[in-house]
């Protein structure tokens, strides 16, 4: 009990016969002090410095471009590695270096741990409902340890093995064939790679690398192509598409029809394609045919309801047919217009295995291949901006008081670029991870996987699958971007995924 409220009872205790009516004045003037007393403390406060913006919208203006975290990186050099926006009625923290971005993600993870969502994702996570976008709570607790004790743990990841062995061998044989037919043609690596990751999570997931499934609801049969589109390619987009209504909550009420039709669309065909593989996983299930999937294990724990069960299989479908194809097109990108760092791992894979192919083992061995994956990931984060934050409870952040009620956005591509930490960050560098700062073995070295409790499930995993994969690539093929494709380095919206596929001239090693 603080001094006010000990003061105040003590002087309605001394009134032997107080009314009612004196009871309520009494209470209502703690409550007048005490939120004096809080008003007081927050304009002495130091709060982050403010980007000028206008009034009523803030700051939005100045965001339009689609890309606000190269806007935040911009703006961290005049204000500083934290300061606030305005983003019509909400007050946003940005941060942008990995000091501030730590402190936030481990020190005050307890006050800040609810995520704010968008009304699309809120309708494509099925309000939150998924592992990487829920509030810390029992429910994301369960979830994360049913997925890793069954997809991205330790343990999970060497009975998955076979399923990534594949993925490597398949790339590696389509390419050679590609080249013996037309040696001259350029390759669209894009399709290859995110064909051959759609397999690896479809097994993983469901069992099984599903070619095509009857849909009740369309009243048709879709190919394996088709169900990509609907679960990877049409949700991500409308993850990125933006609803104004977003920044002006009291403005809920006017009708946004065309993007809200557009979302509830993708969802339903997502949740209709999900049933529909579910269903035949179900048949094989019946039969006594098990499989080392996450749907089996799902089914088999008997505690999520249909649809939670659904989300989750889909998050695994999604998240890995997308982050680790970010990563290894542009590490692609990066060898083939860089043929001194593509003949320094070629030498270090030489020296490492010899006449054998690269295989995982061989990846503690080969540090200039773990940095370049390193380096890749810390220039191309596949999710440049995190999903915000909500910080229900007076805080303090990099020496700055953060109010109740303010959300946090952390700028992993602007903790990436801070020149206080890496030298000439813009440029793509591995030898700055071979200088002795780095464990060779943390997977965290950037912010690209994140810290604390929300750290990264799918850390290990997206490691295991490019690091391999980037070895074995340079390791069969010398690689040359196809002429015009080194400017292709636009990105798709707030995130990192290439806008254009990459090409390139594939030339096998003797």
């Amino acid at each position: 009990m603080d001094v006010v409220t000990s003061t105040i009872l003590a002087s309605f205790q001394a009134i032997p016969y107080a009314t009612p009516v004196a009871v309520g004045g009494l209470f209502f003037s703690m409550f007048c002090v005490k939120k004096f007393i809080s008003d007081q403390k927050r304009r002495n406060a130091r709060l982050p410095p403010e980007v000028p913006g206008w009034p009523v919208i803030g700051n939005l203006l100045q965001l339009k471009e689609k890309k606000p975290h190269k806007t935040f990186t911009k703006w961290a050099e005049i204000h500083g590695p934290i300061y606030s926006i305005r983003t019509g009625s909400s007050t946003v923290i940005v941060l942008n270096s990995t000091d501030v971005a730590k402190e936030a993600m481990v020190t005050r993870y307890s006050s800040i741990s609810t995520r704010k969502l968008s009304k699309a994702l809120t309708v494509l996570t099925q309000d939150k409902c998924m592992v990487a976008t829920s509030d810390y709570d029992e429910f994301h607790k369960m979830v994360k340890r049913y997925l890793l004790a069954n997809v991205l743990g330790t343990n999970a990841q060497r009975r998955h093995r076979c399923h990534r062995d594949n993925l490597i061998e398949n790339i590696s044989s389509q390419l050679h064939a590609h080249v013996e037919t037309s040696p001259n043609e350029a390759v669209n690596f894009r399709d290859y790679f995110q064909s051959q990751l759609f397999g690896l999570a479809l097994k993983e997931a469901l069992g099984e690398d599903v070619q095509s499934v009857y849909v009740d609801e369309f009243g048709s049969t879709l190919s394996r192509e088709e169900i990509f589109k609907v679960l990877v390619l049409d949700p991500m987009e409308g993850a990125i598409d933006v609803d104004w209504r977003d920044f002006f909550p009291y403005l809920k009420w006017i009708p946004n029809k065309s993007l809200e039709k557009k979302i509830q669309q993708m969802d339903l065909n997502r949740q209709a394609v999900m049933n529909a593989l579910i269903k035949e996983q179900k048949k094989r299930i019946d039969l006594g045919q098990k499989q080392n999937s996450y749907l089996d294990f799902l089914l088999s724990e008997g505690t999520l309801t249909e649809k939670q069960m659904s989300m989750l299989i889909w998050e695994i479908i999604i998240e890995t047919s997308d982050t680790t194809l970010v990563t290894t097109e542009w590490a692609m990108y990066e060898l083939a217009k860089n043929s001194k760092c593509q003949e320094m791992l070629l030498q270090e894979i030489k020296n490492v295995c010899g006449s054998e192919k690269i295989t995982e083992e061989h990846l503690s061995e080969l540090p200039y291949l773990n940095a370049v994956f390193h380096e890749t990931i810390r220039k191309y984060n596949p999710a440049p901006v995190i999903p915000l934050r909500y910080v229900h409870e007076d805080t303090e952040l990099g020496g700055y008081y953060i109010p109740a009620g303010s959300e946090i956005a952390i700028n992993i591509y602007g903790c990436n670029m801070d020149k206080k930490q890496w030298e000439n960050p813009e440029e793509w560098k591995p030898e700055r991870f071979l200088d002795g700062k780095f464990d060779p073995m943390d997977l965290h070295k950037t912010m690209a996987f994140g810290a604390g409790k929300r750290a990264c499930a799918g850390s290990l995993q997206a490691v295991l699958v490019g690091c391999t994969s980037i070895g074995r690539l340079v390791q069969e093929f010398e690689w040359r971007l196809k002429e015009g494709e080194e400017g292709n380095v636009d990105t798709v919206g707030l995130t990192a995924r290439k806008l254009q596929p990459l090409h390139v001239i594939l030339k096998p090693r003797t």
